[in-house]
């Protein structure tokens, strides 16, 4: 969206608050934004943070993030494409119902998606205009929490990041805990505690309209297949505003952790503790999943939680090695799904040219190359690298088909006439022959690099240098 957009967007939801009554810098939201911009918001004066939720510059932020995302419509069919004209078609109402505390959220819709490690995912997909409510108060919300959560807590925090978390977890290992205690929580997001979680957001919100607001947020149904089930327990992902509701819950583990005086980190409900003795590890499991259990009534998952060396358990999808001064290297699990990932662009480019193949490949090679930046470890890129290119061999040598076809491409690539006939006529696999010599010769390192081919390796060394 331009800026002259932007601007009628904010233009429009001022216009909208005075139809709902007072204008974003009138008597409710200017009270709130006046203790906002002080600071004075936190603990027991965040008792007219709705006015501060619908204020027009935090709405307008609300929706520019919204569309910039894009993503799937919720239940009601409409798309992001469609926000702009159910704003001013119905904003006025909606607006004086999240004012009077009446506004009712739609269903999400279910989704489910396959987990890395197996298993489904259940995604609960809001409408796009709750989709921008929620983003609205996790805004609103956010000032109020995140000065106060732990140093050790690291995801969906502003200015905070996975790198961040693993660099922090390499730290402790450095330290002398090279034991981690690993807990998994069991379907964490569907299994959230609405009492609980309320209990622990009325602490420092007293505005009724937006704890009103949260809980139905909180319980409203799941769509599939055109019939709405109830929900009692958890908070889907799929919305803007769960992730900061389970750093809320969490901060608790996080402040028990603390005043323990233990070593820990976490992102979202990934958490590790470290520990100097795989006895102290076992006796932190123990009190921890018994914390857990009764303080936020969160089951661990015992069968993917262990006590082990880090070296032997991933965290963010890192693993360190061996050394008293460890390294990072990417676990061989994500290295494992990198080449399943790259597998379905290589089946999907049996009929392209290899230029075309190699333009979809380097998005995907640059993002995990630019994630596992951290790395210590050169030899998982340079393996990479050359199984890529021994799949982009692969391709050529069975777009070539017949054996004729092929004497004479390795020919027309530098081969003498009897090596060329001699490796057409071979009788091996296809996949033995992207290995060979004859493969290599022919189509060279040089080769793929003129024609842009992202090396692995090469950004890893440069996004060393400049780091």
């Amino acid at each position: 969206m331009d800026r002259a957009d932007t601007g009628k967007k904010a233009e429009r939801l001022e216009r909208a608050g005075r139809v709902g009554g007072g204008t974003a810098e009138g008597t409710g939201a200017g009270a709130c934004q006046t203790t906002g911009a002080s600071g004075e918001k936190a603990g027991d004066e965040a008792s007219m943070l709705m006015e501060e939720v619908l204020r027009g510059e935090n709405l307008t932020a609300a929706y520019e993030r919204v569309v910039g995302k894009g993503g799937a419509g919720g239940v009601d069919g409409r798309s992001v494409d469609d926000l702009k004209e159910h704003l001013r078609t119905d904003w006025s109402r909606i607006r004086e119902q999240l004012l009077s505390g009446s506004y009712k959220p739609s269903p999400v819709r279910k989704v489910e998606i396959p987990k890395p490690g197996g298993g489904r995912r259940t995604l609960g997909i809001p409408t796009v205009m709750d989709r921008m409510i929620q983003q609205a108060l996790s805004r609103a919300l956010t000032p109020i929490f995140d000065p106060t959560f732990s140093e050790d807590s690291y995801g969906f925090r502003p200015g905070r990041s996975t790198h961040q978390a693993v660099l922090r977890a390499k730290e402790h290992i450095e330290a002398g805990h090279r034991w981690v205690v690993d807990l998994d929580l069991e379907t964490f997001f569907d299994t959230v505690n609405h009492d609980v979680l309320i209990a622990r957001v009325k602490r420092r919100v007293k505005d009724k309209r937006v704890l009103r607001l949260i809980g139905r947020y909180l319980r409203a149904g799941m769509m599939e297949g055109g019939l709405t089930s109830p929900r009692t327990e958890g908070t889907p992902q799929g919305g803007p505003l769960s992730p900061l509701l389970s750093n809320i819950l969490l901060d608790e583990l996080d402040k028990e952790l603390e005043r323990r005086g233990h070593r820990f980190v976490r992102y979202a409900d990934d958490f590790q503790v470290y520990v100097k003795s795989e006895a102290a590890g076992e006796r932190v499991m123990a009190s921890l999943e018994n914390f857990l259990r009764k303080r936020l009534r969160l089951k661990v998952n015992r069968k993917k939680s262990a006590v082990g060396r880090p070296w032997k358990r991933k965290f963010l999808g890192y693993r360190t090695t061996t050394e008293r001064k460890p390294k990072l290297k990417p676990d061989p699990k994500s290295v494992k799904r990198m080449k399943l990932k790259l597998k379905v662009l290589f089946r999907r480019g049996r009929g392209w040219c290899l230029a075309r193949t190699i333009r979809e490949l380097n998005p995907v090679l640059r993002g995990w190359g630019y994630y596992y930046r951290l790395s210590n470890v050169e030899g998982v890129f340079e393996e990479l690298d050359q199984w890529v290119r021994r799949r982009l061999r692969l391709l050529l040598w069975r777009q070539w088909k017949r054996p004729r076809t092929r004497a004479k491409e390795l020919l027309k690539r530098g081969l003498d006439r009897d090596r060329a006939r001699t490796s057409a006529y071979n009788g091996r696999g296809p996949w033995w022959n992207a290995g060979a010599s004859h493969m290599n010769q022919a189509l060279p390192i040089r080769m793929f690099s003129q024609m842009g081919l992202v090396s692995l390796l090469h950004q890893h060394r440069r996004l060393a240098r400049t780091s």
